[in-house]
């Protein structure tokens, strides 16, 4: 049996937990990333009422699914985020978002991740994927010129903000996985080495791989794999595909995902430019045994026809390594 097909919940929010976990089980899902917004994975609840983790296991047992790992994007992004504004208003629990001073918006949204490990703890998992805000993000293009220090500060800020939170990963023996995206501390390999040596390495911090985040970048999200083996703490399955046709480029345009104007977008998983071969090829290397998780977004595709076929595609796609030599048959 290959790796658990899951399917992350976070695009699939505006349905209530019991609707959403009956589609997944009909669509051929083993279980479910849950989200930690809409009323899938809660964690106020979680931490204060009896039972709550209890009656999301039952929930996801009724249709024979289970829970790998939880996932707290929205709240994380606003832990290092400069600014803080509107958008982020939008994306917040209210008691996070509080009068919306942006320090304490940052520091609510650092004792919510602190939670957020405590109460994976309680449902017994043991990965946290995320975001992690950056307060440098605004300055990925160099002009006017930032220079080094500028951009070293916005590390240090980061770790400065990051390793309390990681003590508490560390307290309750959970892992927080980064998902290397644009607008995040880390959006490549580059600076994806960069976040690690700002932390000194320590392993409470790894990644959630998602190769449509890289490719479209023109990063190889196999090489990605390569880099960070020890750091791969739960997998995305998405793709993404580049329309360049002289028109657009590569920025988005400021044009909302789906336009026919961008230059790329994330597309439903076997339709775009991701060659998932050789990413299953080092994910067997570096023998990972987590989930596959489907984040599903295309803004062209009907979701719960994508959904399915996304499903039947990574089975098709995922593949056990070999457990003989094939030469060793030639041999005496």
């Amino acid at each position: 049996m290959g790796r658990p097909v899951t399917l992350f919940t976070g695009q699939w929010a505006d349905l209530p937990l019991e609707t959403l976990c009956e589609k997944a089980a009909s669509f051929g899902y083993d279980g479910l990333e849950l989200a930690c917004w809409g009323d899938h994975f809660e964690v106020d609840k979680a931490l204060s009422i009896d039972g709550y983790v209890q009656s999301r296991h039952d929930i996801l047992a009724k249709y024979g699914l289970k829970c790998w790992a939880i996932s707290n994007h929205l709240v994380g992004q606003s832990v290092c985020d400069d600014p803080i504004d509107s958008r982020h208003k939008g994306t917040l629990p209210p008691y996070v978002w509080g009068d919306g001073d942006p320090e304490g918006v940052r520091q609510r949204a650092a004792e919510e991740i602190k939670n957020t490990a405590r109460a994976a703890k309680l449902m017994g998992v043991d990965v946290v994927n995320g975001f992690t805000g950056s307060s440098i993000w605004k300055l990925f293009y160099f002009f006017p010129n930032p220079g080094p220090e500028m951009i070293e500060a916005g590390y240090v800020d980061f770790a400065a903000r990051w390793n309390p939170i990681l003590d508490v990963f560390d307290q309750v023996g959970v892992r927080f996985a980064l998902e290397v995206h644009p607008t995040e501390i880390a959006y490549d390999i580059v600076t994806a080495k960069k976040a690690l040596e700002a932390l000194d390495g320590r392993k409470a911090f790894g990644f959630n791989f998602d190769p449509s985040h890289l490719q479209w970048q023109g990063v190889n999200p196999a090489r990605f794999i390569q880099e960070f083996q020890d750091r791969i703490y739960h997998v995305h399955m998405k793709d993404a595909g580049t329309t360049l046709d002289g028109y657009s480029g590569i920025l988005g345009s400021h044009l909302d995902f789906g336009a026919a104007a961008r230059g790329w977008d994330f597309r439903s998983l076997g339709h775009g430019d991701v060659d998932f071969e050789p990413i299953i090829r080092w994910l067997n290397r570096i023998n990972y045994q987590g989930p596959l998780s489907v984040e599903w977004e295309d803004s062209g595709m009907d979701r719960e026809y994508g959904a399915t076929e996304a499903c039947a595609f990574v089975r098709s796609v995922d593949f056990a390594p070999s457990n003989i030599r094939f030469d060793a048959a030639f041999e005496d």
